[in-house]
Order: structure tokens, then sequence, then C-alpha cells
């Protein structure tokens, strides 16, 4: 009997690794990998990744007038040489996040892109095998949509908690949408004090609404479930376009042999009753409509604060290392 994980990768969905570590990703055979400045931050950590800091700090050292301007350049060559390292495992994209500083301003998050893209080229990466993650606030789709149809840079919309988001992330023409499972669970069971099983999960039913919106009108942007915190949240989106999975749940999809049935299927939703609705060009409606899903709000506020809170504590440990 074949692993749950490959079961997994034979319902047509494409597996993704969760992760900064190197030898994580390589036992697990994903197509693409997706990192955040939390992973890098847990990566930076360990002895093996030394090297590849300190190269990163020598560079930010020569590319900075101030300490701070040094630092920010250490911290943008540091994401990019964790991403050249996971492709040269990896046969497909890595996503690599713009700083969550940049949210909420639309022309920083492209500038910063744009930098990011070229920091890429300069060590031989192409744009095609790069995803540009940005949080999915007003701003950022609008800078991804710009990103999109004025450069050609394929991006990841993440921080998603609800189908306003991503019915804009598709309209915007996205590449990659990240809607989070798991911290959706999170918010509902500390507001309800109640447990739900895999089927009645609500992070589980707001994938499967947006992968249903999605191909009932034929949208093309990939949707990618991640943030999970269960087996079982995972299976029960077998089927999906793809699914990004932390280190510990590969582990357990690839020590066990549990069946693991598609769930969902992109040609029965053409028959789904579904309303289609617009927000791309209309930004009070897109912000009313958002701003009605108390669980999103603040998971999306929530999620922005962790990962800038991160990338601050990250740019701590390299300016000890410039000053040095």
């Amino acid at each position: 009997m074949s692993s749950s994980l490959d079961q997994l990768k034979a319902t047509g969905t494409t597996v993704v690794c969760d992760s900064g570590d190197f030898a994580t990703i390589a036992k697990y055979q994903p197509q693409d990998a997706t990192t955040n400045p939390s992973l890098i931050l847990a990566a930076s950590k360990k002895p093996e990744y030394a090297k590849v800091i300190d190269a990163a700090v020598e560079y930010g050292k020569s590319h900075g007038k101030s300490v701070d301007e040094q630092v920010d350049a250490t911290l943008d060559n540091l994401l990019v040489q964790f991403g050249k390292e996971i492709l040269n495992i990896i046969p497909g994209k890595v996503s690599t996040e713009v700083d969550a500083r940049f949210s909420f301003d639309t022309e920083a998050s492209v500038n910063k892109a744009l930098h990011i893209i070229d920091l890429y080229k300069e060590v031989g990466i192409p744009k095609d095998r790069i995803l540009i993650k940005i949080a999915s606030t007003w701003e950022g789709i609008k800078a991804a949509e710009i990103l999109q149809s004025k450069h050609g840079i394929n991006c990841n919309l993440t921080l998603m908690f609800s189908l306003v988001q991503a019915i804009a992330a598709a309209e915007a023409g996205a590449f990659l949408i990240s809607p989070f499972v798991g911290r959706i669970l999170d918010w509902y069971k500390a507001a309800t004090k109640k447990e739900y099983s895999a089927e009645e999960d609500p992070g589980v039913k707001s994938v499967q609404s947006i992968f249903n919106y999605y191909k009932k009108y034929g949208y093309k942007t990939i949707v990618m479930g991640a943030s999970f915190r269960s087996i079982g949240e995972i299976t029960e989106l077998a089927g999906c376009d793809y699914l990004t999975i932390a280190p510990n749940l590969l582990e357990q999809l690839y020590n066990s042999t549990d069946k693991v049935p598609q769930k969902l299927n992109a040609s029965q939703a053409s028959s789904l009753d579904i309303e289609k609705k617009s927000y791309i060009n209309d930004e009070a409606e897109f912000r009313f409509f958002f701003n009605e899903e108390q669980m999103a709000v603040e998971k999306l506020r929530e999620g922005i604060s962790k990962f800038a809170a991160d990338a601050v504590t990250l740019k701590d440990i390299l300016r000890k290392k410039i000053e040095a």
C-alpha cells in the first residue's frame, strides 16, 4: 500500500513543503516550497545554516552606508540565498515574502518585489521560479495585480481568510493564493469553545468554498491550502490544487498508509449554485464586505503583526552580526 502522502499526490494535489529547512524539503520531494520570515528565523538558529547567514552578512556590509541599510540588504539577500538553496532541491517554485510592514503600501510592496526578483537574477535564478508572497490586504492585492500584469511576476497572496479576499485576488490575476485553514479553526475554537471534526472544520469549509468558486467561474488562480493543524484537515482537501504542509504533518502522511480519497473535484463545481461577485474595481465594496467577517479581520491583523515581529527579530540577529 502506498503512503498517504503518495495517495494525496495521486488525487491531483500538488504537495508543497512549508519550511525553510533544506534537509526536510529534500526528504519529502515536494514540487514547490514556501517560506516566510518565521520559517527563516527558525532555520537561522540552526548551526548548519551559519554559512548562509555569514555570506548574507558580508553581502549586506557592502550594500549599505548606514547599519540600517546594511541590515535591510542582509535580510533581502538572506531570503534569496535560502530560496536559491531550496530551488537546488525542488523542481518547481519557491515563495519569497515581501516585508509584512509593506502590507498596506502598494508602491512599496511592488518596489520590494522587483528588488527581490533582481537579487534572484544576480544569482542566476529566473523570475519564473519565484512566487512573490504578499499579504491579502487591499493594497497587497493591488500590488499583485501590478506585478502580474505589468512585470510578469507571479504572486502568492497569503494570509487569506475570506472569500472576499479570494475573489479579489482571482480578479487581480494572482498566480496563487494561500487560504489559511488552521488559523481559521483556531479562531472558531476560541470563539465558540467547541471542537470541530475535520468535516465540520470552518477552515476546511473556507478553502472548499474558494476552490468551488474558482472552478465554477473558470479562474486560473491556484488554490493552495495552508496552515494546517491536523492530518484530517489535509485529507479533507485532497484534490485541492496545491497544499503547503509543515514537516511534522508531512512526516505523518509519509509514515501512514491510511486511504486518502479525493474530496475536491473541479468538474463537479460547475453545477453548483454560487453567486458571481466582483470586488477588484471597488475598494469601498471590498473593505465593507471584508470588514463584515470578524474572524478574517482579526486573523489578517494578527498574521501581519506576527510576520513583521519575526522579521524584526531576524533583523536584530543580523544587526548583531554586522556590528560584531
